[in-house]
């Protein structure tokens, strides 16, 4: 089901009217419906992989809340040392560690097999083809990168005691499922939506402000992105080992900016509809193409991804808090780890590589960055570049592509002049951008 399409507009728009009227004192009970409809919509079969995350975290989060008190009324009992108490206390940190990591590892393999297996199947000549999901006619669970990472967020703050663990599962499926950020996020914590839960402004004024948002972020999509998007497809048209120069730069700088109307536009609209529903989800993007650095893109774009690897691998790696080595080493695992959550396939890796790659030279050689003139267009050309390999089926063609913007010469601008922007036209794009 479209966000854009007829169907997704009558489940809105009816669901919003039961959502103010039947169903005005358990509301939540109508989202929870809604969003399971929505989910279902794209295959009943996800159901259960859903059911069986939605399981596994919650009772997860209340056996994590068990250990801490059966430890803490051991140690509070008469007679007990010190040192027994220090022995108590790590007990449980070590159970609650493996209880941790077999949730999560089970939880990830489902992700992992979903997203990984038929492409591993596929470089082994097909050895496991048999066991694919195609081949037991088992389809993605709809939006299952995303409400993995909210469950597994929510678990660890379980564990480390930043949120307390939601009793209710009707209520945490709720917050699981909720179908505006099911299928591309904002990827809100836990901790973010569990007081709207209890108390929500579902005001007139509300539901303006969301249908605002709504509009806008639609008219993003369909006016600027999908228009954006033709050029990509002729670029697929002509072949990738026939590109010429300008269509090259244009093909990297047209996806660029598809690719932030297209997302920004879904968060936009996601954050809308939550807002309609008395719920306030994260902002995603933050003017992005005017960062200074490619440190700075990644503050700005997909900022709830960017936030959940930060606190959730980024950090517990060590951080920036341990030499320079390892601190190059956590933003490399970490942009590794976002470019394999994205998808299947090398290029997947690469462009995270890329990413982490450009942030380590950013900081090593920052005393160099800061002295260079136009960060902003340097730093826009970069992501174009390193989007090609988000965006190409495979290395190759986004190899392809690259050699393509590096053939530059003066009659290739002039070419670039030649199709249809003026020179006053080029000035005023590259002073905008930086």
């Amino acid at each position: 089901m479209e966000i854009y399409s007829l169907s997704f507009f009558l489940l809105v728009s009816v669901g919003l009217i039961l959502y103010y009227t039947v169903f005005s004192h358990c509301q939540w009970i109508c989202l929870l419906g809604l969003s399971l409809l929505f989910f279902t919509a794209s295959g009943w079969k996800g159901l259960v992989f859903l059911l069986f995350t939605a399981l596994t975290i919650w009772l997860g989060g209340l056996q994590l809340a068990k250990l801490d008190a059966d430890s803490a009324a051991r140690r509070k009992a008469p007679g007990i040392s010190k040192d027994e108490k220090k022995a108590i206390k790590a007990q449980a940190v070590r159970r609650k560690k493996c209880l941790v990591a077999a949730v999560l590892t089970a939880n990830f393999l489902v992700l992992g097999y979903f997203k990984y297996w038929s492409y591993f199947a596929e470089l082994l000549s097909g050895a496991f083809s048999a066991t694919a999901p195609s081949s037991l006619g088992l389809v993605m669970p709809l939006g299952i990168s995303f409400y993995t990472f909210s469950a597994g967020g929510y678990l660890i703050d379980v564990y480390r005691g930043t949120v307390a663990p939601e009793r209710s599962l009707l209520t945490f499926g709720t917050y699981l499922t909720m179908f505006p950020k099911l299928v591309s996020g904002p990827i809100a914590s836990y901790a973010q939506l569990q007081p709207e839960f209890g108390a929500r402004d579902v005001s007139l004024r509300q539901a303006v402000d969301g249908l605002k948002l709504f509009v806008f972020g639609m008219a993003l999509k369909i006016l600027l992105a999908n228009q954006l998007g033709g050029l990509w497809s002729d670029v697929t048209t002509i072949g990738f080992e026939s590109l010429s120069t300008p269509l090259a730069w244009m093909a990297a700088f047209a996806y660029s900016f598809q690719l932030y109307f297209d997302f920004w536009g879904y968060s936009l609209m996601a954050i809308g509809i939550g807002r309609m529903l008395g719920f306030h989800l994260p902002e995603n993007f933050r003017q992005p193409f005017f960062a200074d650095s490619v440190k700075d893109i990644w503050a700005r774009w997909h900022i709830s991804l960017s936030q959940w690897l930060r606190d959730y691998i980024y950090i517990p790696l060590g951080g920036s808090r341990c030499s320079r080595i390892c601190k190059y080493r956590n933003i490399m695992i970490t942009f590794l780890v976002s470019g394999m959550w994205h998808g299947a396939g090398l290029h997947y890796l690469v462009w995270g590589g890329l990413n982490g790659f450009f942030q380590v030279c950013e900081d090593a050689f920052s005393t160099v960055r800061r002295r260079l003139p136009c960060k902003r267009l340097l730093t826009f050309i970069v992501a174009s570049f390193t989007w090609v390999f988000f965006r190409a089926e495979s290395v190759s063609r986004a190899v392809h592509v690259c050699l393509g913007i590096c053939r530059i010469s003066g009659s290739h601008m002039r070419q670039l002049l030649e199709m249809g922007l003026g020179r006053t036209d080029v000035i005023v794009l590259v002073i905008a951008i930086a």
